[in-house]
């Protein structure tokens, strides 16, 4: 073929190549393809796209080497809890027959991803780091609640495709939004905005709102459920502690809450267990059991009065003689009642 007879070349839209059409139905034309010079309008990166590429880059290198530091300190762990007779919890053989299905809990949790647009790609990233620490929680759970994600699609689903074989785990996935998947009548949403308290837990469903808001998104699960007319609640967290931040949890310390009471906790100690000293959770203290411990100090307080008053009288009546053996009856009674009376 001459020069002449060779076409414009054409800009490849993937790499930016040039690339030569050429007929290859034309006699004695054969295949061909020139790869030019990138266009620098299709190389520009901004620095801070530049930045995360790096910043990857360098953590798959390290991957591998992390991955056999930790192996070995597991191996290391092992060996020390096996000379020290230590119990490191369920083992993977154990964890694999304690599923979901087999548990005697049938408390259903669902996290709600319907807040894709509500949170940038790093939000999105924690989001997902959360649902794994309540799958994680719930397989080392002696009875699993029954763990949901619903509508999983779209960002919160492509994030979630990063963890390899997620698709096999012992958690129920769904696409569709919760009301289609359960009745309206078994759902309360969770929110700490709602004047509802929750006081125990039934086996009905708990919907976890799947979002990191950082409070830019105050009241909007509430809304939510009202807009929807579910039933919705709040953990009774005012009933037991004094909070110096607002009540609003992550994903994994509200599904840790409901674990450990499905599992016999009480309240106050499934929150103590959970929450972080930066929220500043202090233990509330009992009003009830001072009133208590109050009214037997009266009592006392109004029965040694009492005493003291019948003894006067009985010593103003009373001879020399008398006063003495009332006060010897006095003496007898103080040792009999030493736990009763301040002397």
């Amino acid at each position: 073929m001459s020069n002449e007879e060779i076409p414009d070349a054409e800009l490849d839209g993937e790499s930016g190549a040039k690339r030569i059409k050429v007929d290859e139905e034309a006699p004695g034309n054969v295949k061909c393809e020139v790869v030019g010079i990138p266009d620098e309008s299709s190389q520009k990166i901004s620095k801070r796209q530049m930045k995360k590429m790096q910043k990857r880059e360098k953590w798959l290198q390290r991957k591998p080497e992390k991955r056999a530091k930790e192996k070995a300190k597991l191996k290391e762990k092992k060996l020390h809890a096996k000379l020290n007779n230590i119990n490191l919890g369920p083992t993977v053989r154990e964890l694999k027959n304690n599923t979901m299905e087999k548990s005697n809990c049938k408390i259903h949790v669902v996290i709600d991803l319907s807040f894709d647009d509500y949170m940038n790609s790093k939000g999105l990233s924690k989001c997902v780091k959360q649902i794994l620490r309540c799958y994680s929680l719930n397989r080392r759970a002696k009875n699993p609640m029954q763990l949901h994600v619903t509508s999983f699609s779209g960002k919160s689903k492509e994030e979630m495709s990063k963890n390899t074989g997620y698709e096999n785990w012992d958690l129920f996935f769904h696409e569709e939004d919760y009301l289609k998947v359960f009745k309206k009548e078994d759902i309360t949403y969770l929110s700490s905005e709602s004047e509802n308290v929750i006081t125990y837990l039934e086996d009905k469903v708990y919907v976890i709102g799947g979002l990191v808001d950082h409070n830019s998104q105050k009241g909007l699960c509430h809304r939510i459920a009202q807009d929807s007319n579910i039933h919705h609640g709040q953990l009774p967290i005012g009933e037991f502690l004094e909070m110096k931040t607002r009540k609003v949890l992550t994903i994994d310390h509200v599904f840790e809450i409901l674990l450990g009471v499905s599992e016999g906790k009480t309240w106050k100690d499934a929150f103590l267990a959970v929450l972080p000293s930066r929220k500043g959770a202090v233990q509330k203290e009992d009003n009830s059991l001072q009133e208590d411990e109050g009214d037997v100090m009266q009592e006392e307080v109004n029965s040694v009065q009492e005493y003291g008053n019948s003894i006067q009288k009985d010593l103003e009546g009373a001879g020399q003689k008398g006063c003495a053996g009332i006060l010897e009856s006095v003496q007898e009674d103080i040792d009999d009642n030493k736990n009763k009376i301040d002397v």
